[in-house]
Parts: structure tokens; C-alpha cells; sequence
């Protein structure tokens, strides 16, 4: 069997098990490229378009017994397990920044990162833009990714999970960023002092219907880190009302917010009628991050 056809093979045993994307991948055939690719120890970015692979078409290179053995293994915990990939990889993957991953945090995939990297938030920075607050860090990922993105700055990441700044902490430390980022144990802004030009903050905020439907895969992830119903709400808001209401305190004159609300633009605009807030453009639309300055939070 080919590297490709054990891929397509993967890809249809994934389709006929049901199994949920949406942790890296969005269907079944990246789901098993990235499977099969790793438990063969071959490069995620692998080739697999004959018209884009050069010479050697690796796709059609015949793989071992002990190569199908591993992809087969690996595919089958997936199956089983409902879990995501990379908690069996223990490896995510961010606008092209590999990040160590496990079940103490939830697999990174904010849109927040494409914006970050792409400069699509730039317009509201400038040269004065010296401290950033990562909030709700999880694995650390959009800290990591906004000190790379933005050398000058100083940057603190903050979560309420001890354990998820103990990831954190192996990414920081990967990245050779301890200098510049800071980890902070905080239940949302309790224990931040200071002011900072930017907030980031991909926080928990599906709402309780929403939840109770989600697949198993995202059950296997931090519940803490993805329902908005800490306090006893049901439309995903209550972290983010106290946010809201905490964040001007923390930003300079100047600064802005920027959040990510996913699918839930409906809740957060029915919580908040009357913030102007300016609605980012996204690889999946301009619904599911939005930038809000500190004078609109005043107002």
C-alpha cells in the first residue's frame, strides 16, 4: 500500500466511524494525512499533489508493514478514543508554529492567531504598543505567537488553570521566550496590575444548549475552558460580562481589546446592545472575533 492509499483508506475509517473535526483539521482526509504523516514520523507538509511534489512523488512510495502497523494503531486510538489528534500527538499546530498539547488545555485553533500574524490588527497598535496581556491563555500559543509576531513588546499570559499554565510554560520555554513572557495564575483580570496596550482573550464562552450537543471530541477537552456558564448563565456571556467590565482598568489610554465569541455573535450582541465594537475579518467570516477599544468599554 502507498502512502496516499493508506491516507484515502484512513480518511474513509474515520468518515464510516463518525468521528467530529474541527481540532486542526475539518475533514476526514486532512484528519488522516496528519494521522498517517506523523505516525510515519514524515513531515506534516508533505507533498501529497502529484503536480506540487517535485521529482519524487512520495505519495506513491509503498509503506512498510511497520509504517502501516503504527498508522494503524494511531488511527484506531483515534477512533476509539474520540479524542483529538493531538492530544494523541501531543503536537498542535498554528498559523505554521508547532505548540506541545495535552489534555489539560484545549487544543489551540483561535482566530485571534491569524490576525496576529497576518497584521490585520495593526491599524489599532503603534509604535507606543509596548505590553500585551494574554487572557485565558491555555497552552500559551497566542502569547507565544504575539511575542513573535511583535519583538518589541512584553508579554504576560494569565490563566485560572494551574495546569494549563504548566503547558504553557513547556511552550514558552520551547520557544526560547521566557524573557519576554511572563505566566500568571489569575481568575480573569483578579490578579493582573498594570496596563496594557492590547488584550488578548479567547475565553470560554459556548453557550449551555450548545455544550450539552457538543461531540465527544470536544468533550475530552477542559470544560472550563469552553463553557461560558461558570456563574450560572446559559448564553455562554458570563465570563465576558465581568471582562468587559474589568478591561478598562487594564488599558492604556489607547488600548483595545480583542475577542474572540466564535458562533456566538447572536448572544454577545444581545448581552452587550449597545457596545460598538468593530468586527475582524476571518478565515471562517466576520462573526467570530471582534476588536473593542478602551473608549468604547468607557462609553
Amino acid at each position: 500500500m502507498t502512502l496516499l492509499e493508506l491516507i484515502k483508506s484512513s480518511a474513509q475509517q474515520l468518515t464510516h466511524a463518525g468521528v467530529a473535526f474541527g481540532h486542526g483539521t475539518t475533514n476526514a482526509f486532512d484528519e488522516a494525512a496528519w494521522l498517517v504523516l506523523w505516525s510515519l514520523g514524515l513531515p506534516l507538509d508533505t507533498p501529497l499533489d502529484e503536480a506540487n511534489s517535485g521529482e519524487e512523488f512520495i505519495a506513491n512510495q509503498p509503506v512498510d508493514a511497520a509504517g502501516l502497523a503504527k498508522a494503524s494503531s494511531l488511527l484506531i486510538a483515534r477512533i476509539e478514543s474520540r479524542k483529538p489528534a493531538a492530544y494523541l500527538t501531543q503536537e498542535a499546530w498554528l498559523q505554521g508554529v508547532a505548540f506541545y498539547v495535552d489534555e489539560r488545555v484545549i487544543v489551540p485553533r483561535s482566530f485571534i492567531a491569524e490576525l496576529l500574524v497576518e497584521g490585520s490588527i495593526d491599524y489599532w497598535l503603534s509604535e507606543a504598543t509596548t505590553r500585551v496581556l494574554d487572557l485565558c491563555t491555555g497552552n500559551g500559543s497566542l502569547a507565544v505567537l504575539a511575542a513573535m509576531t511583535y519583538p518589541e513588546v512584553s508579554v504576560v499570559a494569565s490563566d485560572i488553570s494551574a495546569d494549563a499554565l504548566a503547558v504553557a510554560r513547556i511552550n514558552v520555554d520551547k520557544h526560547g521566550l521566557q524573557d519576554r513572557i511572563t505566566l500568571l495564575e489569575s481568575d480573569g483580570m483578579a490578579s493582573i496590575d498594570g496596563l496594557f496596550d492590547l488584550i488578548l482573550c479567547n475565553p470560554p464562552y459556548v453557550n449551555a444548549q450548545s455544550m450539552a450537543a457538543l461531540p465527544p471530541e470536544y468533550h475530552a477537552e477542559p470544560a472550563l475552558a469552553l463553557s461560558g456558564n461558570a456563574l450560572g448563565g446559559t448564553d455562554g456571556m458570563d465570563f465576558i460580562r465581568q471582562l468587559l467590565n474589568d478591561a478598562p482598568a487594564h488599558l492604556s489610554e489607547k488600548g483595545v481589546l480583542v475577542l474572540e465569541i466564535g458562533n456566538e455573535q447572536a448572544h454577545f450582541e444581545a448581552a452587550f446592545p449597545g457596545l460598538e465594537v468593530v468586527w475582524l475579518d476571518t478565515s471562517a467570516g466576520e462573526d467570530q472575533v471582534l476588536l473593542v477599544t478602551r473608549a468604547a468599554l468607557i462609553a
